[in-house]
This record gives structure tokens, sequence and C-alpha cells, in this order.
């Protein structure tokens, strides 16, 4: 569904390089320390940046000139996901129009995007009104309208606290089986990946180091990845 071949993008003095292969329908989890490449990575995936050289493919399509919109992916970030003077129901409406120009069946779309994230009935309140889970859960809505069939996480969870990025997670792994999604998300937090993604890769120094089933890799982590995780 997802592959990377042969990518490479250079900040700074770091040259990144990746290759990936990421089946339909997988959640994959995406760790590593501060600075490794794990954002920049969701970023080449998504076109916010472009690589130097190699190719991305999704669902057998090449990736190259196409601009993050016209991508079938979406993106949630940790901050600056809702915008505070939008009402729910319009702050998840932008994943379907970003005018707003929407009608009854689309309000429908909204409101029932909505009601699987565990908020029915809050279209009219305003971020402000809402505690930290319940402006994630607003944010997974917006991409729930987007129905793209990639979805990158880039530590949205992140100011949550355990027990909270665990019920997100679940939550985003019954909608990723519900609409058929494959997702990545990076995490900070290597309990996180033990807890919702069957596959983990380990980046480092903008390389991918360890990918493996996560229950494998975690019970015997060696090198940089056992160090990373304190195994060592």
């Amino acid at each position: 569904m997802l592959e990377l071949t042969g990518v490479r993008f250079r900040y700074e003095d770091m040259t990144m390089q990746f290759d990936l292969r990421v089946a339909a329908g997988e959640c994959l989890a995406v760790i590593g320390p501060s600075g490794a490449g794990k954002s920049t990575l969701l970023a080449l995936i998504a076109g916010f940046e472009l690589p130097e050289a190699g190719g991305i493919r999704i669902d057998g399509r090449n990736m190259a000139g196409l601009a993050p919109a016209r991508r079938p992916v979406t993106s949630l970030f940790q901050e600056h996901n809702l915008f505070p003077h939008l009402s729910l129901a319009d702050n998840v409406g932008l994943g379907l129009d970003p005018g707003l120009a929407l009608d009854a069946g689309r309000r429908a779309k909204v409101a029932e995007a909505l009601a699987r994230v565990g908020l029915a009935g809050f279209e009219a309140r305003m971020p402000g009104q809402l505690s930290g889970g319940e402006r994630q859960r607003a944010a997974l809505a917006r991409s729930l309208v987007r129905n793209k069939p990639l979805l990158l996480l880039d530590e949205p969870f992140a100011a949550l606290g355990p027990a909270q990025r665990r019920e997100m997670l679940d939550l985003v792994n019954t909608l990723a089986r519900d609409r058929g999604f494959t997702v990545l998300f990076v995490s900070h937090q290597p309990d996180d990946a033990r807890h919702a993604a069957g596959r983990t890769i380990f980046i480092e120094t903008g390389r991918i180091l360890a990918d493996g089933p996560t229950a494998v890799l975690f019970a015997a982590p060696v090198g940089p990845l056992a160090a990373y995780l304190g195994a060592g």
C-alpha cells in the first residue's frame, strides 16, 4: 500500500534515507530519539517535505509532484489541530470543504464522525469548552470525514496521560479496522507501540535501524534499539 524506495532527504548536517513498505490495513509505530527523523518521514509521505532522491508510492501511484492536498493521506499533529474560533461542527467540516460550504448531507457526515469518536451532540461546542482528550477526539473526527486510506499521526496524543493515550490509540485502531485505514504513528513512548502496533520501526540518525513485529523487537532488543529502550 505504501512504499518508499531509496528516499533521501538532507536536513542541516544529517542525510536521511528511508526504504519502507507498509501493507494496507497495517498499524505501524515509529519510535526513536528526538531529532532522529521520525516526523520527517511522515512529512515526506504527506508531501510537506520533498525528497532529493527516491520514490514514494501509495496504492501503486507515484506521489512525485503531488501537493499534500492531492495525496491520499490525512495527517494529525500534536498541536494546532482545531481552530479555537470555530465550533466543533465547523472544525470537523473543514475536512470536507475548506470553505465550509456544507449542505445537509455533509453536516450529517460531520455529526456521524463526531458520534463515532464519542462526541455526539457536541457540534455547537467550541474547542475551549473541551478537555484535552475531547479536543483530540474532535481532531480525529475531522480525519474521519476526509476518508483517506493512509492516516499519519505525529504524536497527537503526547499531552495526554497514559490511560488516555491507550484509549485514543484503541479508538484509532477500531476506526482503522472499520474504515480500512493504514496507520503510521510516531511516539516517544515505547508502551504506545507495545499497546497498539503490530509492527514497529526504530529510527536513529535518519535511518531505519530496526523493523519487525513489535512483540519480537521488544522481547529481545539489540544494538541501538536496546540502548534506546534502556535494555542494553
